[in-house]
């Protein structure tokens, strides 16, 4: 008896081992596949797509607030785990009460298949990788479970004492492995082939790599002399490309040849619009510098960064459209579906360098940012302004239409609050008694900033030297000598506007429209 319970056990090992391994060759045929007829419709992608998009605003919060610009990885590796989770019970149910586990492939491909139809950028074979990946589980699972010995016999029975022991190759247990590390091998070259294929040899890559943007027609200002101040582990006043922030819903990077973009402007609107990129870039493109921040960056945050773009002024392309006395808003549109709720004055403003951005940082903007085409507007969170791929904006009221976020709780107007972080030192950081230097940056972009302040636990506020601001739409970075003395100390910042108010002290929550309060935290210095 002893002896038939660990050869079950074992056996449901392998059952749901075989379960997991037709998981992963289902999964990695079905990337595959995706990869080469579109990748938008990769199922790990339309799965976690929808899911983000069924997600209450506290989940994406707390998913950016425990892995940062790296959500999107943790979303993949959770749906990794819950897959093989899933696919290890299909193994034990095919095993045991067969055609369950079958069933249980099938029904992943169907559903994987149904989210994929309901992708904004959706194509006519969307649905085919989903069905691929599940028909692929269901049929291998069938297979490899069939290999596996003949459910033990309880010997120690006296009706099954005599019965004759089966032998026969179909229930060899080396086959299976055999038969199961050749799945596996085959489904991670799978994968291993999905990621190469799409992420550097696709045609839109290339197009970017060769694209030679033209000179803009307005230059952005030199740089000023005191804007960078050198100081080790202070942020750049420039952010590079590779370190800027990535904050957006699109789990698969849209694929946007520029010669099939366009932008439609219309609704309340008494011309309509539309826009291709050769007449875009034939445009007298503006070129200046700007920092974003993303609406999820909690006190004292990393989600923001400074940038230099190349666009065109979107006042100027809603003056050729004429947008009617009663409208009040743009809802933009990217080419996978993401809105966001612009409020048109912001748009419109000669005093606000609101634009359709083509290049970032002297290059055509990075796929991730949004080629060919996004939006750049200082002084907004980026969930109403920056959208990326952007193909469509409606010029409508916010009475009348919602975007994606404000769907999920976000207010529907979201200007950049007052803010100043502390770069050096870092929290955590050990020092050395003697002096040193606190230094940061501080933003509100469109507004400016005129002063940083200091305290070193419960003295008085120090006022900080401000390096020279590019603009009242940058960052600028401050620092203060400090004679660090033996012991714990708590160090904060606050910063004040250009129109003399003081950053607040009053700790709020990202939820709804942005956080506030002081950045502070200990340092130990020895």
């Amino acid at each position: 008896m002893a002896r038939a319970h660990r050869a079950g056990t074992r056996d449901g090992w392998l059952a749901a081992a075989a379960g997991a391994v037709a998981a992963l060759l289902g999964a990695g045929l079905g990337e595959l596949s995706a990869a080469l007829i579109a990748p938008s419709s990769s199922p790990f992608a339309a799965i976690g797509g929808a899911l983000i998009d069924a997600a209450p605003p506290w989940a994406k919060d707390t998913a950016i607030a425990w892995f940062g610009t790296a959500d999107k990885i943790a979303l993949l590796t959770g749906i990794a785990v819950v897959l093989l989770a899933v696919a290890a019970i299909a193994g034990l149910l095919e095993r045991r009460r067969p055609p369950m586990g079958v069933v249980i492939g099938v029904a992943l491909g169907v559903i994987g298949a149904a989210v994929a139809l309901t992708r904004a950028d959706a194509g006519p074979l969307s649905w085919l990788p989903s069905l691929i990946a599940g028909g692929t589980m269901a049929v291998t699972l069938r297979m490899l479970v069939r290999m596996l010995p003949a459910q033990p016999i309880d010997r120690s029975d006296a009706a099954t004492r005599d019965a004759p022991l089966d032998h026969s190759p179909q229930m060899d247990r080396r086959r299976f492995l055999a038969w199961t590390g050749g799945a596996a091998a085959i489904g991670l070259v799978a994968v291993l082939g999905a990621t190469l294929v799409s992420g550097g040899s696709r045609a839109v890559a290339a197009i970017r790599s060769a694209l030679r943007l033209p000179a803009p027609a307005v230059a952005a200002s030199p740089i000023p002399a005191g804007a960078e101040l050198n100081i080790a582990g202070l942020a750049d006043v420039i952010t590079p490309n590779a370190s800027f922030y990535r904050i957006d819903t699109a789990l698969v990077v849209p694929q946007v040849d520029p010669a099939d973009w366009s932008l439609r402007i219309h609704g309340m609107v008494e011309n309509e619009v539309t826009l291709t990129w050769d007449e875009l870039v034939a445009l007298p493109l503006e070129e200046g510098y700007a920092t974003m921040s993303c609406v999820s960056n909690e006190v004292g945050g990393t989600l923001i960064g400074n940038a230099r773009w190349l666009g065109y002024p979107l006042r100027e392309l809603l003056a050729r459209a004429r947008p009617t006395a009663d409208a009040d808003m743009v809802l933009s549109r990217s080419i996978d579906g993401f809105t966001a709720s612009t409020p048109l004055e912001a748009l419109t403003d000669p005093d606000r360098w609101s634009i359709l951005a083509v290049g970032m940082n002297g290059e055509p903007l990075p796929l991730e940012h949004g080629f060919p085409v996004r939006m750049v507007v200082p002084g907004l969170y980026g969930y109403v302004s920056a959208t990326k791929w952007v193909v469509d904006l409606e010029v409508t009221r916010f009475d009348r239409a919602t975007a994606y976020w404000t769907d999920r709780g976000w207010s529907e107007r979201g200007p950049v609050k007052l803010q100043s972080r502390i770069d050096v030192p870092r929290p955590g950081q050990g020092l050395s008694a003697g002096d040193t230097v606190i230094a940061g940056v501080a933003w509100q972009p469109h507004v400016g900033v005129s002063r940083v302040e200091v305290q070193v636990d419960d003295g008085p506020w120090e006022e900080a030297t401000l390096a020279t601001a590019i603009s009242d739409d940058t960052w600028v970075q401050w620092s203060l000598p400090w004679r660090a003395t033996a012991g714990r100390h708590v160090l904060r910042c606050r910063a004040t506007n250009a129109l003399g108010e003081t950053q607040t002290s009053e700790v709020a929550g990202v939820v709804p429209d942005g956080a506030t309060g002081w950045h502070e935290f200990p340092v130990d210095v020895f």
